[in-house]
């Protein structure tokens, strides 16, 4: 996550959607007083800064509604005001109104199929390839994003969802509108060793597979029309 003050943006981070990149990326071009949340494990040149700090943690308990109280606590005693894929509505209650309305949110989203194919991947290689596809679609701990960038009634909370079936493109529109240099690449392919079967998810989702995928992510085929 990073909120540059220098370039007045919020970047939410996502899983599997190029994140970690976007913020190796940003944080060479963010001012020294902007927020940029660790990336772990570390990757160079990624260098995070001022994300510890002190809050009131009475606005996220109520946005909560109660839940994840211990963790929240367990934040406040740690000092870490801002982390890696931290819910939006969460940076709102930490920052003030002023930086949330005038800073141009965004994030990056992926059709559910290939994220969840990009997902088994590093699952699997993380546990030494022990694991099928079946086996992983069975678990149902799958990588869903709506969560980190809708409001606690469902709706979009941040000003752009950027695709990633065309991330170069729409990455190149941000960036021009804020200001960032960009050259029509981020330098580097973060996390993308996990997977070195390259085939389209279409190859690989049976029938039943794919329902299984249409199902857990209903929500997030709703919000922005994807189609297998």
């Amino acid at each position: 996550m990073i909120i540059s003050h220098k370039y007045k943006f919020i970047f939410i981070k996502t899983a599997k959607t190029a994140g970690t990149s976007i913020e190796i990326f940003l944080s060479q071009h963010c001012g020294e007083n902007d927020i940029v949340t660790p990336i772990y494990p570390h990757v160079e040149p990624h260098v995070a800064r001022n994300y510890r700090g002190v809050w009131n943690p009475l606005n996220t308990i109520i946005e909560n509604r109660g839940r994840g109280i211990r963790a929240t606590i367990k934040q406040v005693i740690k000092r870490q005001k801002f982390f890696n894929h931290i819910y939006a509505r969460h940076v709102q209650a930490r920052i003030s109104d002023r930086i949330w309305k005038n800073y141009f949110k965004f994030c990056v989203e992926r059709n559910p199929w290939d994220k969840t194919l990009s997902h088994y991947h590093m699952v699997n290689d993380r546990a030494e390839g022990n694991i099928t596809f079946s086996e992983y679609l069975r678990r149902g701990q799958f990588c869903i994003n709506y969560p980190i960038y809708t409001d606690s009634r469902g709706n979009i909370a941040v000003d752009k969802v950027v695709k990633y079936e065309s991330l170069i493109n729409e990455l190149h529109q941000v960036f021009s509108q804020l200001g960032v240099p960009f050259k029509d690449t981020l330098g580097v392919r973060a996390k993308s060793e996990h997977r070195e079967d390259r085939r389209s998810y279409k190859d690989v989702f049976t029938k039943k597979q794919r329902l299984i995928i249409d199902r857990a992510f209903e929500k997030e085929i709703d919000l922005h029309g994807y189609k297998f």
